[in-house]
């Protein structure tokens, strides 16, 4: 299983950054091959300063070795060996109109010393996060997520979509990091699903996240925007700094198991504000969207 998903995510990558270098028309990606002394290595692939794309990353990792002993306290298991593979993607666009996007698709591993299995998983999901509110382009994401769930599981949307709303909370906020979209993680082999149905499902959402994403660019990559709305742009850019360096398990996981940091941080955008005190004009659009960040909404 672990060979068959690395495949795919090398595959899944290749696509992906294919698609959004076409879509940006200018910048293309740079590769980074990397390797772990501790086991295992990456490929980076990073854009910056395109027509749409200010800044971005689309990457993969295979990584193993033995589990490091802040992450056995967590797991709460001895001194096991681990693997680890995924791709994960952040992309920040330049106009404001335009979305953040967040993914991540992944699998782990964990062995006894003698390589007996100890256990396996499957975690992932995608995530939208706007700094202006266009209700129709929430729902298109949601739709599609919600279209790769069903294909596999009725409950699978709302159970997911609750987990990411809940996920993806900057609880020192009190309001979301965005508009949600799907969060799954340790989805085992258990109760009627194999790991095998787990794999064709992270899969079927992996494949999605193009038809999810691209149209919102296609459709919003126009849209003027005034310097005012750039600073709010930058305002929000910090609730998503803050959330990945204070909540993020992600970004955790690599930072104490000797990930590679520019890797890991990566997903941090280049011009970011914190402003004192900062509040948005009463009914104003930047209001409107905090209001919604306050209290998740269903878009299906």
């Amino acid at each position: 299983m672990k060979e068959k998903f690395y495949n795919y995510i090398q595959d899944l990558q290749d696509k992906i950054t294919a698609s959004l270098e076409k879509v940006d028309g200018k910048a293309i990606f740079r590769e980074d091959l990397w390797r772990r002394a501790e086991g295992g290595g990456g490929r980076t692939r990073v854009i910056e300063n395109g027509n749409i794309f200010e800044k971005g990353g689309v990457n993969i990792s295979k990584v193993h070795g033995p589990l490091a002993p802040a992450m056995q306290q967590y797991f709460k298991v001895g001194d096991v060996n681990f693997f680890a593979c995924g791709l994960s993607l952040v992309l920040h666009p330049e106009n404001p109109m335009l979305p953040t996007v967040h993914a991540n698709w992944r699998y782990f591993e964990m062995y006894e010393k003698d390589g007996t299995t100890i256990d396996s998983w499957f975690g992932g999901g995608q995530d939208l996060t706007p700094y202006y509110l266009f209700e129709e382009d929430a729902t298109h994401f949601h739709k599609i997520c919600k279209a790769a769930c069903d294909r596999h599981d009725p409950l699978f949307y709302p159970d997911f979509k609750k987990k990411c709303d809940e996920y993806f909370w900057n609880s020192h906020r009190d309001e979301a990091r965005g508009i949600g979209g799907l969060f799954f993680d340790y989805c085992k082999a258990s109760e009627g699903k194999s790991i095998e149905d787990w794999y064709d499902f992270v899969t079927d959402v992996g494949n999605s996240f193009l038809k999810a994403y691209v149209p919102i660019i296609e459709k919003r990559k126009k849209n003027s925007f005034s310097e005012a709305q750039r600073n709010w742009q930058e305002i929000r850019r910090g609730r998503y700094v803050e959330f990945n360096l204070v909540h993020d398990k992600g970004t955790l996981f690599g930072l104490k198991t000797n990930g590679r940091i520019e890797s890991i941080l990566m997903s941090l955008p280049p011009q970011v504000q914190w402003v004192y005190d900062h509040h948005p004009e009463p009914e104003s659009e930047e209001a409107r969207l905090v209001q919604v960040l306050k209290q998740p909404r269903g878009w299906v």
